[in-house]
C-alpha cells in the first residue's frame, strides 16, 4: 500500500536534502565561532522548514490514509487513522 506522501517524495526528498545543507552550515558557523545571533537565525530557518516538511506529510496522510479509511466503511481502520491523527496533532502541539 502506497503512503499518503507517495506522490510527492521526490519533491520531500529534496526539501529534505536542503535542509541537511542548512544542518551543515550552522555546523559550519559553530565550528568558524560565528555571532550566536545568526546562528539562532539559522536555527529557526531549520526549525521552519522541517515544520513545513511535517505539515505536507500530515495533509497527505489526512487526505490520503485518513480520508481513505473512512470512505471505506470499515469502522475499526477509520478508528485507527483517526486515532493515529489525533496523536500526530497532540504531538505537533508539544512541541510548538
Amino acid at each position: 500500500m502506497a503512503h499518503g506522501y507517495a506522490e510527492h517524495k521526490h519533491s520531500l526528498v529534496k526539501r529534505l536534502h536542503r535542509i541537511e545543507g542548512q544542518v551543515r552550515g550552522i555546523e559550519r558557523m559553530v565550528e568558524d565561532d560565528r555571532y550566536c545571533i545568526d546562528i539562532l537565525t539559522q536555527l529557526g530557518a531549520v526549525s521552519t522548514a522541517l515544520e513545513s516538511v511535517a505539515m505536507a506529510i500530515l495533509d497527505d496522510h489526512v487526505q490520503h490514509c485518513v480520508a481513505g479509511a473512512l470512505s471505506s466503511g470499515d469502522k475499526r481502520a477509520a478508528t485507527e487513522k483517526t486515532n493515529e491523527l489525533l496523536a500526530a496533532v497532540r504531538r505537533f502541539a508539544k512541541t510548538r
